[in-house]
Parts: C-alpha cells; structure tokens; sequence
C-alpha cells in the first residue's frame, strides 16, 4: 500500500523542499534546520534512504542509528581507561557493581544489576577470577549458591579506573555544555524508561 498523498512540498534527498505534493510520512512537524544541516554518519544513512524511498519516516532512523553509533564508537576505542586495563564494559560492570553495593553478590544477582544473562556473568567472572579481582565462596547451607566479591585487587582496580574512566567519558561529552548534556541525559532516561518496560530484559 503506497503512503496517502497530501498537498503541500516534497523533501529533497538533503533535506530541502521542493514545490509539489508530499506523503503523509512527511506530513509532520517540518524538520529542524539542525536535523536538515547534520553531515554525521548517519545523516547520509539517512539520506540515500530518503532519496530511494521518499514515502517512510525515518526519525526511528535517525534517533537509534544515533544512539548506536556512539556506543559503537566508545565502545571500541583504543585509548579508553578500561582498554588499557584490559577490561572490557560488562567486566567493568561487574566490578563496579560489586564495588557500589559493597557486599558479596550472588552470579543471579549480579546478572540481574548488570542487565545481563547468567551464561554471560559466569563467563565475566571465570575472567575476572583468573586475573584475581573476584572471588567465590560456597554457601554454608546451599552448596549450589556462590557468593562473589572483589578481592583487595579488585577493589584498588575500581577505585582507580574509575576517575580515569569517568574523566574520558567527560571529555567525548565535551562537544556539549553542561545544559545540553543535563537535557540529553533527561530524554534517553526517559526513553530508558519506557524501553525498560516494553523490553526489558538481560542484554546477554
């Protein structure tokens, strides 16, 4: 089924408006000049789709590509705190979270505060005991429970790391003053929010 057609003007692949009738996926609110003006990666994603297939919305496109984008690109960069020390974001979480509630944590508990499956924990902290940041003990009544918690090791990791982690992440936010960065955190909390209770679930 073709898009509704609604008088009024078409975009151009760039952004731009020619005279002429347009669809109702462009019968919204008029794109910012800021969204028209973006020249970043997923701008001209969006682009050539808009050019191929004129009659679909791609704001979904230009909101999650966005948001993927820039965890990919933090994600693998080579001179991040965590690269260094040879740690990767999930074992980091780990740490951090044994480190913030300050108490031994079952591998359940721990999947449950990082987001993420028990196979994964498990993996993380077979990692992580090797290098000799965690440690397991038994439980004295269930012999099927384990309970972790950092070794002195793990401790002096997190409580260096973690300046030096928050003090990068603070400088590729730099780009953005302080109002910016305090209303981008609002919206993708609120968009957290709402994906937390449609989708919520270990990440894996």
């Amino acid at each position: 089924m073709t898009a509704a057609r609604t008088t009024g003007a078409a975009h151009t692949a760039d952004g731009g408006e020619v005279p002429g009738d347009r669809t109702a996926a462009d019968s919204g609110p008029p794109r910012g000049s800021a969204r028209a003006a973006a020249h970043d990666t997923v701008a001209a994603v969006v682009r050539q789709w808009r050019t191929v297939r004129p009659d679909i919305d791609t704001r979904p496109m230009e909101i999650i590509g966005r948001v993927n984008r820039c965890a990919a690109l933090l994600q693998q960069a080579e001179d991040a705190p965590l690269r260094h020390a040879g740690l990767t974001k999930p074992e980091f979480d780990v740490l951090g979270t044994l480190r913030r509630t300050d108490h031994e944590l079952t591998p359940g508990e721990l999947a449950r505060e990082t987001f993420s499956s028990g196979a994964a924990v498990t993996k993380r902290l077979k990692h992580l005991g090797e290098r000799g940041l965690v440690e397991r003990r038994g439980d004295d009544r269930d012999r099927r429970v384990a309970h972790v918690r950092l070794t002195d090791a793990g401790r002096e990791l997190v409580d260096s790391l973690l300046p030096e982690q928050l003090a990068y992440e603070s400088a590729a936010l730099s780009g953005l003053d302080e109002a910016r960065q305090d209303e981008l955190a609002s919206i993708l909390g609120e968009l957290l929010i709402q994906l937390e209770g449609r989708l919520g679930g270990p990440r894996g």
